[in-house]
């Protein structure tokens, strides 16, 4: 299955600076995550719609977040510094955000709470949250975040 590509939105946003993202697919493009402020805007508006009931308001993530519940699934992790998201690579967030945990490892019987967001958000959205995500961490863990995304 051939799966649409990400296209870079602006130079402007590659200047910015940021974290790179590569889409899957036959062929693979670089988008820089974005630093614009109209962006980071529609980030954190879909992400109060989309991931806060989940994730926090403040990105904090659910109590126990490293420990599975009665049903055997991982509450949802924090996205502030204190989680692991910076942890992971742009291409494997966009992925787990648009196709899910299981098509991320492989996995059909995985079981998780994360709805899949395919057909329901654009990769732009998808592209925002994860750009104002970045945009709420400390300029350091932003630094050191795209440095190893640089080096991919």
């Amino acid at each position: 299955m051939k799966k649409r590509l990400i296209i870079a939105t602006s130079v402007a946003a590659f200047a910015a600076g940021g974290a790179w993202l590569y889409a899957s697919g036959e062929t693979k493009e670089a988008v820089a995550l974005s630093s614009d402020v109209a962006t980071l805007q529609l980030g954190k508006d879909v992400y109060a719609e989309n991931c806060a009931s989940c994730h926090g308001a403040n990105l904090e993530g659910q109590p126990n977040w490293r420990e599975r519940n009665a049903e055997g699934r991982l509450p949802a992790p924090p996205h502030d510094e204190n989680g692991h998201t910076w942890h992971h690579d742009s291409e494997a967030l966009f992925n787990i955000t648009k196709y899910g945990v299981a098509a991320m490892i492989s996995d059909d019987s995985y079981q998780t709470d994360m709805p899949i967001y395919d057909g329901v958000l654009s990769d732009e959205e998808i592209m925002a949250v994860l750009s104002y995500i970045r945009s709420t961490w400390p300029e350091h863990i932003q630094q050191a975040y795209d440095a190893r995304e640089a080096s991919r």
